[in-house]
């Protein structure tokens, strides 16, 4: 088999290996236990050992340790059925946060992963006869491919789309504090001009003409304005918007701005979570036999 060296660690698999395809394994499933810590050799020894006992006794019961396929890639380690394979569990590598085999039972391998719906940690254990080390490094050289597909994809961008993704909520805040206001003001023009028409004299059919300031001007209102623009050429000035045409416009006749109909740089909140998350789990690095794998940001050869 041929062996490539990255960031000081012999790897087993070509990338494309990985990237492309997947690489599977045989083994027995011990099973998956819930841990306090994600990472920790004392963890998962003592995640081993209780799940030995507990196959010690279905063993003595009649019971057989279910042989599992491992399917291994950048995109996850899933556990299958080997017959019919049906997925029985998906663990997403940016969740898993220590990967070890026993040096004293060498065919003993074990990895603790982050649950995508409880978020505890499940430390899950396996027996393999011949590749219980193979695979704690196949899934070590996942890990590591896997993050530097996350920096190719936009990764660096995650905290810099966050701050975008708040100013746009600022303007979308402000759009709405925006029709408020302006939907308030033509609230109060409507009860100016009730008040006006209730304090006029009754039965009266000659309209009033308006009082004159000492420059002989007359004065403003919000509510006579329409009528006091002269006409241009004998034709009459455009009619007054309504309400339903203004709520498309803001203050400056422009629409109002849509935080989720944005171009193609910017992801929708359920993507944008999900980066953040991946963020997150990169961040925390693969602990593999001693040696973390973590996001370096300052690293621009990947």
């Amino acid at each position: 088999m041929q062996f490539q060296k990255t960031r000081n660690k012999t790897w087993m698999h070509t990338p494309e290996a990985l990237s492309k395809h997947y690489i599977p394994y045989n083994a027995k499933f011990l099973g998956s236990t819930e841990v306090e810590q994600p990472k920790g050799t004392e963890v998962v020894r003592d995640a081993v050992r209780k799940l030995k006992f507990a196959r010690h006794i279905k063993k003595s019961e009649g019971q057989k340790i279910p042989k599992v396929e491992l399917q291994i890639s950048i995109y996850g380690v899933k556990i299958l059925e080997p017959k019919t394979k049906e997925v029985q569990h998906n663990c997403q590598l940016h969740r898993i946060s220590f990967c070890a085999d026993d040096k004293t039972d060498k065919r003993i391998f074990t990895f603790i992963c982050k649950d995508s719906e409880s978020n505890k940690h499940l430390c899950y254990v396996f027996d393999s006869e011949k590749c219980a080390e193979e695979i704690t490094l196949t899934i070590g050289q996942a890990f590591d491919l896997a993050y530097r597909k996350f920096l190719e994809s936009g990764g660096k961008d995650v905290e810099t789309r966050k701050q975008i993704a708040g100013l746009q909520k600022r303007i979308q805040d402000l759009e709405t504090e925006n029709m408020e206001l302006k939907n308030k003001v033509q609230d109060l023009e409507n009860q100016l001009r009730i008040t006006q028409v209730s304090t006029s004299p009754a039965g009266s059919v000659t309209p009033k003409s308006p009082s004159t300031d000492i420059f002989d001007m007359i004065p403003f209102s919000p509510v006579s304005h329409q009528s006091s623009i002269p006409t241009h050429n004998g034709t009459q000035p455009p009619p007054v918007p309504s309400r339903s045409a203004e709520i498309k416009r803001d203050l400056f006749g422009a629409e109002p701005f849509d935080p989720f109909n944005c171009g193609a740089g910017d992801f929708p909140p359920d993507i944008q979570s999900k980066l953040d998350e991946m963020q997150e789990g990169f961040k925390m690095g693969l602990t593999l036999e001693g040696t973390v794998f973590c996001l370096d940001p300052v690293d621009s050869r990947c």
